[in-house]
């Protein structure tokens, strides 16, 4: 328990979901570690680009990979696709070449997880901003591509009890749903307590 919540604990409020809330989210803290929908030479690459986006630099990690994984093989998707990009998957498996082959080419090492984190963050920055291209990239809208993959992490990265602790969510609360919906200070019994009162916002800027 690290952050603005150090003692919060979602799971704590279990006891009160139903039986099928609570089966998904506890499903969640024990995703299967068998990828179905990328290959074994893409999970490495797959791994180290979701350690980057999310800042996840030691255990325990927010299983993303995996649950990013699980969505795609079980085709649970947004609903639309952009016209300019391919499908969701064959955009997932593009970047990840396409990571790649920047790796090799700039870096002279077999792979991105094989460059230290410095340059994989300049890799991904450049991924974010569009202007990566060549090879690969010139079979996507590069910074559109970037979004796609990265709605899908930070889909799966708050989807999990773990990130809800971190920012003090109540969680589904359901059937007993949220009642106090007024100003943020008046927060519903299951919802956690902040440890610090200070503005989240400017601390988080200074650290851009």
């Amino acid at each position: 328990m690290i952050g603005r919540y150090p003692d919060y604990d979602v799971l704590a409020n279990a006891d009160s979901w139903d039986h099928a809330t609570r089966a998904v989210v506890e499903g969640r803290l024990r995703p299967s570690l068998e990828l179905r929908f990328f290959s074994a030479e893409e999970e490495n690459s797959l791994r180290a680009f979701c350690d980057v986006v999310m800042a996840q630099d030691q255990d325990p990690r927010v299983p993303v990979a995996e649950m990013v994984d699980q969505v795609l093989a079980n085709g649970h998707l947004d609903g639309f696709q952009y016209a300019d990009m391919p499908n969701d998957g064959q955009t997932w498996h593009l970047v990840l070449r396409g990571l790649d082959e920047v790796a090799a080419h700039r870096y002279g090492v077999a792979d991105f997880p094989a460059c230290d984190l410095e340059s994989r963050l300049a890799i991904v920055a450049e991924l974010a901003e569009g202007r990566l291209g060549g090879g690969v990239w010139e079979k996507l809208n590069v910074k559109r591509a970037f979004q796609v993959c990265m709605r899908m992490v930070l889909s799966a990265f708050y989807s999990h009890p773990w990130a809800w602790n971190e920012i003090g969510f109540g969680g589904p609360a359901y059937p007993e749903g949220y009642m106090r919906l007024g100003p943020l200070a008046v927060l519903d019994p299951h919802e956690g307590r902040a440890a610090t009162s200070e503005d989240p916002v400017p601390l988080a800027t200074d650290l851009t």
